[in-house]
């Protein structure tokens, strides 16, 4: 089943529900053409990009990591249900971690090295 218009309207309805004064934003000018948090804002907030927030935004959270959502439900100041939400919208199967819980060696990462653990 493919969420991305629901991600995409989710994801945005939330983003309208938020001015830059709710999200603790304090030197946005007076003069701002929308009164609501924009891309870039929520992208900063969550610590990612502009452009994986909007590639995010665009229905597309295919590989997410529980620690992406995790930060885009603090910055949109989703309530539990919507961040249960978000999360039933991402595809199952997504990466929790980009490794084992061990870290790659320096210079060592890849199949190989995640073989040599098992």
């Amino acid at each position: 089943m493919d969420n991305r218009d629901a991600a995409d309207a989710f994801l945005s309805s939330r983003r309208a529900e938020i001015t830059p004064e709710q999200a603790g934003l304090q030197h946005c000018s007076r003069n701002r053409r929308v009164p609501v948090l924009r891309r870039n804002e929520v992208a900063d907030l969550a610590g990612i990009s502009v452009e994986y927030y909007a590639q995010l935004e665009r229905g597309n959270l295919n590989g997410v990591s529980d620690s992406v959502l995790g930060a885009l439900a603090r910055a949109l100041q989703l309530a539990e249900a919507e961040r249960a939400h978000l999360t039933d919208l991402a595809p199952r199967g997504r990466s929790r971690t980009p490794y084992p819980s061990q870290a790659p060696p320096p210079g060592r990462s890849g199949p190989a090295w995640r073989a040599s653990l098992s």
